[in-house]
């Protein structure tokens, strides 16, 4: 940790020289004390500080990762409930650190032996830090970091909702009505949406659904550097269509069978429902283009060091031809040396 860059009130120092610290302090500096040394410059009283709980304590804490995460989104799009998972899943996570101190994070990071993960958390907090982000991230890269990016989205509706059911006001709001704030901070974050590694849709997730999501993303088996992870969403049009997938396919063209009457009340994972929509001859044509086309992809995206693909299939209701078609791909891309994980969205909705 560079010393003079962390932010210490006077008063602390004045309160901590006097020998008055918080009791947490000096069982967290008891603590690092396996990973963390210090320059013989550093007064132990200035120690005491940079292990303060209620301060920069977890700073120290978060010192080295060959795999950082990179947390950002839109403001109460869930970033706080993904933080908490991250540290879950063993990440050393620190809140609204300034980009421009990343670097010397991770170089901290890449002196330590052992190895292990943390999760920064970055939003418009920050301030007018988006170039300093960019730079950043890629200052990592091109060190040969295994960093990856998790945007947190969710629709404007929801995020109203949530600030109204929270009482506290959007940070870029002011004065002004929270739709305001959340139309600001989408132009601040469209840059950093539009490099993020995976895109997570949180408006229609509870506190549950998104850590199961995260534990598929971001668990130690899925981390693997230079590996793809893919998922495939099924969902209905009527819906809405998903806001956090890579790629979509419309299975409208195929005959729809919600119009058959024996087969509507059925959902598309029975058996009777998948043999109908795969009897259509368009349906194998469909699936054949897109094994060719797969084929070619994913191995592209492999190389380019893309870590996650989400791919949308989406038919009307999102309970039959979706369904069955995200199944079948599913089967596909296991053959191209490419398993998925299948979500079907809409599956028990009418």
């Amino acid at each position: 940790v560079w010393n003079d860059l962390v932010p210490i009130l006077p008063a602390a120092r004045e309160y901590v020289e006097k020998g008055i610290a918080p009791g947490g302090t000096h069982a967290n500096r008891r603590f690092l004390s396996q990973w963390v040394t210090y320059d013989t410059d550093i007064t132990e009283f200035e120690q005491l500080l940079l292990c303060d709980a209620q301060t920069s304590g977890g700073l120290l804490a978060a010192l080295s990762s060959e795999l950082p995460e990179r947390l950002g989104g839109l403001s109460g799009a869930g970033r706080s409930a993904a933080a908490d998972v991250l540290e879950d899943l063993g990440c050393f996570v620190i809140d609204n650190l300034p980009p421009a101190l990343i670097p010397k994070v991770a170089e901290l990071a890449r002196d330590r032996e052992r190895s292990s993960r943390f999760a920064l958390v970055v939003d418009v907090r920050s301030g007018e830090f988006m170039d300093d982000l960019a730079a950043a991230l890629g200052e990592l890269r091109e060190t040969g970091a295994h960093t990856s990016v998790l945007f947190l989205d969710a629709s404007d509706s929801v995020l109203v909702r949530r600030f109204e059911a929270s009482r506290r006001p959007h940070p870029l709001a002011g004065s002004g009505r929270i739709s305001e704030g959340i139309a600001r901070e989408r132009e601040l974050l469209e840059g950093l949406k539009g490099e993020a590694d995976v895109v997570v849709d949180t408006s229609n997730l509870n506190v549950h659904e998104l850590r199961d999501r995260l534990h598929e993303l971001f668990r130690d088996d899925h981390t693997t550097a230079g590996s793809l992870q893919v998922s495939l969403l099924s969902f209905g049009y009527k819906h809405g269509i998903p806001l956090d997938v890579d790629l979509v396919f419309d299975c409208r063209f195929l005959p729809n069978p919600h119009w058959v009457e024996s087969l509507r009340p059925l959902p598309g994972t029975d058996d009777a429902v998948r043999q109908y929509v795969l009897a259509q001859p368009e349906a194998g044509a469909f699936l054949d283009q897109l094994r060719s086309l797969f084929a070619l992809l994913l191995p592209a995206f492999a190389r380019e060091g893309k870590s996650y693909l989400s791919i949308g299939v989406g038919c009307t209701g999102g309970r039959h031809r979706s369904v069955v078609i995200a199944a079948e791909l599913a089967g596909i891309l296991a053959e191209l040396g490419f398993p998925a994980r299948v979500l079907n969205r809409d599956l028990d909705r009418a």
